[in-house]
């Protein structure tokens, strides 16, 4: 990883355009060819980014990131304070907590829960970015790559798209959509999926589990 603090200007065309002016800023660029600019603040949430793959050509006065969809991202470089790279080795993955385990377990074993029609191929499909969840087939044959929270926010999305990106990619399993599931979603999130034509489902795990709510007791 190389973190780059520098006094910059940064400018990005694609989807839309954006205009971060002068300030000094956190340039971060992971092995796998991500760049995300952050500020000091705001949480985990970079201010702007570009998912892989990119190409990343640097220049005398500063960086130009582009990527296969025509987007661009323009660093303009006026003062480097700090420019180290780190190799962080393997990374492990995500160890997902009981309820977020049981509940891939739970749907893999009837993935129509989620959609009729739904079947399985298999759970924490590997890939060079990390596992999905669970790849599963529609009643239509078409593959879905599902991500599994037990609370559904912006950066599950995130992942899922990068797990969409990358799977779109292999001629055996295009085209692929996503399914973003978890106990509660946030609104950002369902926005944010539905922009991305990402489907989202809340579930129930007691529900799941075959446990009676009270409430749900005639007598």
């Amino acid at each position: 990883m190389r973190l780059v603090v520098a006094d910059c200007t940064v400018d990005y065309n694609g989807r839309l355009d954006a205009h971060l002016p002068r300030a000094v800023r956190l340039i971060m660029v992971k092995a796998d060819g991500c760049v995300a600019i952050h500020a000091d603040g705001g949480a985990y949430k970079p201010l702007n980014w570009m998912t892989a793959p990119n190409l990343i050509i640097e220049g005398d006065d500063g960086w130009v990131v582009s990527n296969p969809k025509g987007e661009t991202l323009t660093i303009t470089l006026h003062e480097i304070h700090s420019d180290t790279t780190h190799h962080l080795g393997e990374d492990p993955g995500l160890r997902k907590d009981g309820v977020e385990a049981h509940l891939q377990e739970l749907l893999a074993l009837d993935p129509e829960r989620l959609e009729p029609g739904m079947r399985l191929i298999r759970r924490e499909h590997p890939t060079d970015i990390g596992p999905v969840d669970l790849l599963c087939r529609d009643g239509e044959g078409r593959v879905v790559a599902i991500e599994i929270k037990r609370r559904g926010e912006i950066d599950g999305v995130e992942q899922l798209t990068r797990y969409l990106d990358f799977l779109n990619r292999q001629p055996d399993l295009t085209p692929v959509r996503g399914m973003f599931v978890a106990q509660e979603i946030k609104l950002q999130a369902k926005t944010l999926a539905s922009d991305r034509q990402i489907g989202w489902v809340e579930v129930d795990y007691d529900e799941l589990r075959g446990i009676e709510r009270p409430q749900q007791r005639l007598f």
